[in-house]
């Protein structure tokens, strides 16, 4: 036979068998979906739906239960088939929910966009549609969507969030902070406060220590510890160590397992070349949470500084282990070897 025809041959036989693959799949796919359907707790839904197909409602609660029970492949067609029964903006809510579920994200944003038209007084579709421009790194088309929410209402203190936290992941620190700020003097609760806090520490500017005593002061059961951690951070970043230990130490008075105020706790120390006391806390940390990478990485920084090499290898192989992309670990460790 002609080796090219034979070729042909071989290929369309394997194409063939490919189709036929995965038209087995599909139909086994089709036949499990069917049965998990005719079988509680669906059953019942299942049989109202046969009798009455035109109704929407009873296609939505049958996408509902679906989803309760982490069905959201089999729920989709339901979402799809109530929405075209009946195109109302919850219902096209709950379906585009789904499809971030099942990762249809295109899908998802055709039917966001067209909820916006259809429903112009419904910022919800603007928001979402924010939402997943800002998850799928289309920060520039976020803010276009949160500005124009803002245009329309300028006291949405959550999109003055969500909009400074995009502008924080472009670097743009100023806008960042003029964003946050307003959303924390419409609402100053914690995690605006915190991002805002944040963003000052890393400048290394003192109105982290003003939002974080503000929200303390609203701590009257004196148990939370971010903000605590973030002026040790900021402390830290202005090279007051002995007040940032001070605020780590209380951090971890209130809760023990709060695994990066230890390692911060040491990096004050490492910074100040007390070696041996930053080991034990590294060491700390690493029981605290044996799987936290941080711990590991700096339990080994500290090894290499006293000396020590193997032990070193050693740590930056466990953090290694534990976070393949840990690129400072990685160096490291050529380094050391």
């Amino acid at each position: 036979m002609n080796r090219c025809i034979k070729w042909n041959w071989l290929f369309l036989i394997a194409s063939l068998w490919l189709l036929a693959a995965c038209d087995a799949i599909h139909n086994d796919h089709t036949s499990n979906s069917k049965r998990i359907l005719q079988n509680p707790p669906y059953a019942g839904l299942t049989d109202s739906i046969e009798k009455f197909p035109g109704d929407p409602a009873l296609y939505l609660q049958r996408a509902l239960l679906l989803s309760q029970h982490n069905r959201h492949e089999i729920a989709t067609a339901d979402y799809k088939k109530s929405w075209e029964l009946r195109p109302e903006a919850n219902t096209a809510l709950e379906y585009i929910s789904n499809l971030l579920m099942v990762d249809e994200v295109n899908d998802a944003v055709s039917l966001l966009k067209k909820g916006m038209q259809q429903y112009p007084d419904n910022p919800e579709f603007s928001r979402r549609l924010s939402e997943v421009y800002s998850q799928t790194g289309k920060n520039e088309e976020a803010l276009q969507q949160y500005n124009s929410i803002l245009e329309k209402d300028s006291s949405n203190f959550e999109i003055w969030y969500d909009k400074g936290m995009v502008l924080a992941q472009l670097k743009d620190t100023s806008g960042a902070i003029e964003a946050l700020e307003r959303s924390f003097s419409l609402q100053p609760i914690n995690y605006s406060g915190l991002a805002l806090a944040t963003l000052y520490a890393s400048a290394k500017n003192p109105r982290a220590l003003e939002i974080c005593d503000l929200l303390l002061a609203n701590d009257t059961a004196g148990q939370q510890t971010d903000p605590i951690f973030m002026k040790g951070v900021y402390y830290s970043e202005t090279k007051q160590y002995d007040k940032a230990l001070g605020q780590f130490d209380e951090c971890i008075s209130r809760d023990w397992k709060m695994t990066d105020a230890y390692i911060e706790k040491g990096i004050v120390l490492f910074e100040q070349k007390k070696y041996s006391s930053a080991l034990e806390i590294f060491k700390l940390a690493s029981t605290v949470s044996n799987t936290n990478a941080d711990a590991y990485f700096w339990a080994a920084r500290t090894y290499e500084a006293l000396g020590k090499k193997q032990e070193a290898v050693t740590n930056y192989q466990r953090a290694l282990s534990l976070d393949k992309n840990f690129g400072e670990a990685w160096e490291a460790l050529q380094r050391v070897k």
